[in-house]
């Protein structure tokens, strides 16, 4: 720590020996620096802990009260009912507040931040907290601002395909256990609930997700919607700043470790063609443009996982409607999902308290 200039602001990252927080350290410690002391908190038991980040060892911190003490932006990757907590009182021991959880993402008075679509929000903040997406408005959130700001969005249709990462390290887990029994037992998927019973255990899946999707993400919600669902309702419309922008989306978990995919159909208030909208998102940032189906080029999962843009492709004019599009998106909902989102918003706060 002490070769980083003490005049930077100190950062806190709440719920470090996560899975987001391990990737959250990794983030750190490969970005631009612009921090000064990096702070790792998490439970107590945790306490003690010896993580690295920007090349040092950094002991883990037990939360509390004391520990947001000096704290000029504190990130938070921790349950809801977790943040819903601490949030408030880092915040009002002076730090901004920067959480990934699901506690504040609708609160009229917190700001539902992504950098290159509304960076501005981040500095209305009457309750010293910002918030950070669900990951599957992430994984498609950049390209539709992208289109939104030169076309105008009216409507969104979107099937998602979510990874196992999704529902944590428990669901990696499930994946993982069910993979291997489904390997070892040839001819497993021709039956009705052979795969059912061989593996066994569900994990948090309410079927068998090796060789299988299963249309269900989230919790139940009124009127058969998940809240997964919802969510990419209500955030996009947030982020967007179109609160009657019309939304709707059935999320499926797939076999995939990390990574989400979804198929997005736009409307949009003007004609927009394949070509224009590959000039928009080749040019936007935070995207990667790949969509050359003739040579088999178009995101998948597995060639997007571990890295930070938004990937498209698969971009067709609607056969029917001139001003509507269909793509298909990928995004590492461990990276710009959760930790690179949340690493972005908080390097906003970092020059906002630089300059002042």
């Amino acid at each position: 720590m002490s070769e980083y200039s003490k005049k930077l602001p100190t950062l806190a990252v709440v719920g470090a020996t996560g899975a987001v927080g391990t990737v959250m350290l990794e983030i750190l410690s490969t970005r631009q620096n612009v921090w000064g002391e990096i702070r790792l908190i998490a439970s107590a038991r945790s306490a003690g802990k010896l993580l690295t980040v920007r090349g040092e060892q950094v002991p883990v911190v037990a939360l509390s009260a004391e520990a947001f003490d000096g704290v000029d932006v504190a990130m938070f990757d921790v349950p809801d009912e977790v943040s819903a907590e601490w949030g408030p009182v880092a915040a009002a021991r002076g730090a901004v507040v920067v959480d990934n959880s699901g506690a504040f993402r609708m609160d009229t008075d917190v700001p539902l931040v992504v950098p290159e679509v509304n960076p501005a929000a981040a500095r209305q903040r009457p309750r010293g907290i910002i918030a950070n997406p669900n990951c599957t408005t992430l994984s498609m959130i950049v390209a539709m601002g992208a289109l939104h700001a030169e076309y105008g969005l009216t409507k969104l249709v979107v099937a998602s395909y979510q990874a196992a990462s999704g529902a944590g390290q428990a669901g990696i887990d499930t994946l993982r256990d069910q993979l291997t029994k489904v390997s070892s037992t040839p001819n497993l998927g021709t039956a009705p609930g052979d795969l059912r019973r061989a593996v066994g255990d569900l994990g948090p899946f309410p079927a068998p997700l090796a060789l299988n999707v299963v249309p269900w993400a989230g919790s139940l919600k009124d009127a058969g919607w998940s809240s997964e669902e919802l969510k990419v309702r209500n955030e996009s419309r947030k982020i967007l700043g179109l609160p009657d922008l019309k939304v709707s989306a059935t999320c499926v978990r797939v076999p995939v470790i990390t990574t989400h995919s979804l198929v997005v159909h736009a409307t949009f208030e003007r004609e927009i063609t394949a070509d224009q909208a590959r000039a928009v998102l080749r040019d936007a940032p935070g995207i990667v443009l790949c969509d050359d189906p003739a040579n088999g080029e178009f995101p998948t999962p597995n060639d997007v996982v571990g890295t930070d843009p938004t990937w498209v492709g698969r971009i067709r004019q609607s056969m029917d409607e001139p001003n509507e599009l269909e793509l298909f998106v990928c995004g590492d909902n461990l990276r710009k999902g959760a930790a690179l989102n949340t690493a972005q918003i908080a390097e906003l706060i970092a020059a906002e308290l630089t300059v002042g």
